[in-house]
């Protein structure tokens, strides 16, 4: 289920009545940031001040109703991490681009501006994950590896997963002028058009790959370079400098009920 309130696209996995988990997308407004960050930037590895970061995270969790925030440091990488502990106060893991985690009610949060936000849950056994999948995460089936990771950590069945893929660069923006260099074959069957790719419909083909059922993986279908609500690195490069902020997408997973 996936819906928009107040531009930001809220969802939840599972029941209707019961979901396991609930997540949003953020987009750049409603922070206090200032320009070229303006407003809602959630990253602190961009150049934006820490004090204005440090409470457009706080505005996140209060609309999101999470006390505890983990990020990743994300290095266009294939590394997970398992958040098994819960912490004692928001936490940043350098070096991996994908967390997984059985916690209830800490927010696993993805930063991003054009690359994809990936939320996954099984909500059987109560396993949510949020990967952060550039086109090096999706050479690398970043994806794929998340959920065998579920599946062979958690005994998550990949059939009962459910995914949403967050506002990201579309294929009317996906341009990879070296794509011949930079991605492998069997990438050219998603090309659209010249040097344009469809990541989105990548990262479905290597989730139904890992074992999801079509009918279990949404796309949000925005394009952030497209779409001025969002912060976008492709837009911001192409206007200036490249300096820009990074939007915010979280997953939780709720307290379970008899």
């Amino acid at each position: 289920m996936l819906y928009m309130e107040k531009d930001i696209l809220f969802g939840s996995f599972g029941p209707e009545h019961n979901p396991a988990c609930r997540y949003a997308m953020f987009n750049r407004h409603g922070g206090l940031s200032r320009p070229p960050f303006s407003y809602l930037n959630c990253s602190y590895a961009v150049g934006d001040d820490r004090k204005a970061v440090a409470a457009n995270r706080s505005a996140m969790k209060e609309i999101i109703k999470v006390d505890r925030l983990v990020s990743v440091g994300q290095v266009h990488g294939d590394g997970i991490h398992c958040l098994e502990d819960f912490p004692a106060d928001d936490l940043e893991i350098a070096g991996y681009d994908a967390i997984v985690s059985p916690l209830p009610d800490v927010g696993l949060m993805i930063q991003h501006a054009d690359c994809q936000a990936v939320l996954l849950c099984d909500p059987v056994r109560r396993i949510i994950a949020a990967v952060h999948s550039g086109w090096r995460g999706s050479v690398g089936d970043i994806l794929g590896k998340t959920v065998r990771l579920m599946a062979d950590r958690y005994t998550a069945r990949p059939q009962d997963m459910m995914a949403v893929i967050g506002p990201s660069l579309g294929p009317c923006c996906s341009e990879f002028v070296n794509h011949r260099l930079e991605l492998p074959d069997q990438f050219q069957r998603f090309r659209t058009m010249d040097n344009h790719f469809d990541f989105w419909q990548i990262s479905r083909e290597q989730l139904t790959a890992a074992g999801l059922l079509p009918s279990s993986i949404s796309v949000a279908g925005v394009c952030t370079s497209c779409s001025l609500d969002y912060f976008s690195y492709r837009r911001a490069k192409r206007e200036g400098n490249g300096v820009t902020g990074r939007n915010g997408s979280v997953i939780v997973l709720g307290k379970a009920t008899a």
